[in-house]
């Protein structure tokens, strides 16, 4: 095990001067530099589009604060950090008494260009819960020109937030935030895990985490000067920084885009906020295979990821099946699929590749004959939930869900598992379980006009995973009268005898309907 103590990696935030630091947390919170502040400042719609990388109305804005005769010192550094601007001096002193331009510098915050200052990082803040935070990571593709260096440390993006809204917050003694890069993971999890380890590949990351731990120490609830009471930085690849070490949590948002490469391809090739090392999705069947042996048992893994799906593949989730220990419960959902045309397009412009036209078409060329060369017909992306057990895993659940669904889905999902135990505890005595249906659950029937019954009955939920389930007219029935006052078995007996059904098939065929409705949050247990 090797801790990650060090504060003074080049082209990286300087985190070894406290003093600084704290100097530097005074001036942002006195600027009102929150997430608020920067809404207010900009407008609604400019903050908006700010969201979506697009800088042009917040640099109107801005422009019109910095015109005004006593212009907000904010206008100057959302202009610095957020739309990578240049200040001069008396900008940043006016907006920065305390810390100083110098101060800045020393920092690794800006750079001076001819005495005029610019970005050195993008520094933005954020907000989770009641929790205000500053963020550094390197200047994204619209703050900076060409393309994106090999090292980029990767700031709060869409994946790193899909994540966040995913986990599921239960209390853990340890959690581990596998390829933490600036920290996001983390941040939430020192809100429910008394002591987080994060690692990562990349000094670079960790040095920016480092920062933004120590910046964000008061609202973290961190000891500047004692760290490791609470946060463990190791470097290193994988699972190799906690080798042996077992977790009640593990968070990763992996690099998994899978782009052209042998194992023997050079590593100044790789972009390594995002590209793993490996050929093909070896990255994420190499965490699904080695993860377990890190969880406590009962321990959650949740991770993102991308697989390859094969030509003539019988489903998408064909390979992960395989990938799984006979003693890991999954479930996975795959939120979007890409042709390997489509998939190398999204890529190549991630990173700004698409700046530089020959680099874009060798690069274009190259992933789709890496494709090729293992037959794969598309790509999916999804979330994994992953849980160690003492016996063989009773859940296995695959699906594709590719609308929009409720964030945090974290909660819902926490329900949902908690439901699938319910149902194992209760398989012996089901029959005698009382239901009723979820609060956000509604009933749509559609019958063609002068029908005596409707034609389609559907059951929808409105929060949560917002499934639809298209019912049976017994099914309809069982959980019209599912008031929590009757059992199972009393309602699938009834509806029985009203339908004239006496044979055993019926009752199974109902009581395994039922079952399903459960498992998907549309009935509850009653008094849930």
């Amino acid at each position: 095990m090797t801790e990650f103590n060090s504060g003074n990696i080049p082209h990286a935030p300087q985190s070894t001067d406290l003093q600084l630091m704290a100097a530097l947390a005074k001036d942002l919170t006195a600027l009102d530099y929150t997430v608020d502040g920067v809404q207010q400042l900009l407008g609604a719609e400019a903050y908006e589009a700010l969201d979506r990388d697009q800088l042009i109305p917040a640099q109107l804005a801005t422009d019109r604060e910095l015109a005004a005769a006593r212009p907000k010192p904010l206008a100057a550094v959302v202009r610095l950090w957020l739309l990578g601007g240049t200040l001069e001096r008396d900008q940043l002193a006016s907006a920065f008494p305390a810390v100083t331009p110098e101060g800045l510098l020393a920092l690794g915050l800006i750079n001076n260009d001819g005495g005029r200052f610019r970005p050195a990082v993008d520094l933005r803040p954020y907000a989770f819960d009641e929790t205000q935070l500053w963020v550094a990571s390197d200047l994204g593709a619209h703050q900076a020109p060409g393309v994106l260096r090999r090292d980029h440390v990767l700031g709060i993006g869409q994946a790193s937030l899909t994540l966040a809204q995913l986990t599921v917050r239960a209390p853990v003694e340890r959690a581990l935030d596998l390829g933490t890069g600036c920290g996001i993971q983390l941040f939430h999890l020192l809100g429910h895990a008394r002591h987080v380890t994060a690692t990562d590949i990349s000094e670079r990351a960790l040095a920016f985490t480092r920062f933004n731990l120590l910046l964000n120490a008061g609202p973290l609830d961190l000891d500047p000067q004692n760290l490791a009471a609470r946060v463990s930085l190791r470097l290193g690849s994988l699972l190799d920084p906690v080798a042996g070490e077992q977790f009640g949590l593990v968070v990763s948002n992996p690099p998994f885009v899978i782009t052209p490469r042998t194992e023997e391809t050079a590593g100044e090739e790789q972009f390594t906020y995002r590209d793993g090392g490996l050929p093909g999705d070896d990255i994420v069947s190499t965490l699904v295979r080695r993860l377990p042996s890190a969880l406590d048992t009962g321990g959650v893994a949740q991770l993102l990821g991308n697989w390859e799906i094969p030509a003539g593949a019988g489903s998408w989730h064909d390979r992960l099946e395989v990938w799984l220990d006979p003693k890991t419960e999954a479930w996975v959902i795959q939120r979007e699929q890409l042709t390997p045309s489509s998939y190398a397009q999204t890529w190549l412009r991630d990173a700004s590749e698409n700046r530089d036209p020959g680099l874009y078409g060798r690069s274009y060329a190259a992933y789709l004959e890496d494709f090729a060369s293992r037959d794969v017909e598309s790509v999916g992306f999804g979330m994994m939930w992953l849980r160690r057990t003492e016996s063989a895993a009773r859940l296995r659940r695959f699906e594709e869900i590719g609308y929009a669904i409720e964030q945090p889905i974290g909660p819902h999902l926490a329900a949902a598992v908690q439901r699938h135990d319910w149902l194992e505890a209760h398989a012996e005595d089901f029959a005698d379980q009382r239901l009723q249906p979820a609060e956000d659950v509604t009933e749509e029937r559609h019958q063609r006009p002068g029908a005596e019954h409707p034609g389609v009955i559907l059951l929808r939920q409105g929060a949560g995973f917002r499934r639809t389930n298209l019912m049976s007219s017994e099914l309809a029935g069982f959980v019209s009268a599912s008031d929590g006052e009757l059992t199972v078995g009393q309602l699938v007996a009834a509806l029985a005898a009203l339908l004239e059904r006496s044979d055993p098939e019926f009752a199974e065929q109902l009581t395994s309907e039922v079952r399903n409705l459960v498992a998907d949050g549309f009935l509850v247990p009653a008094g849930a």
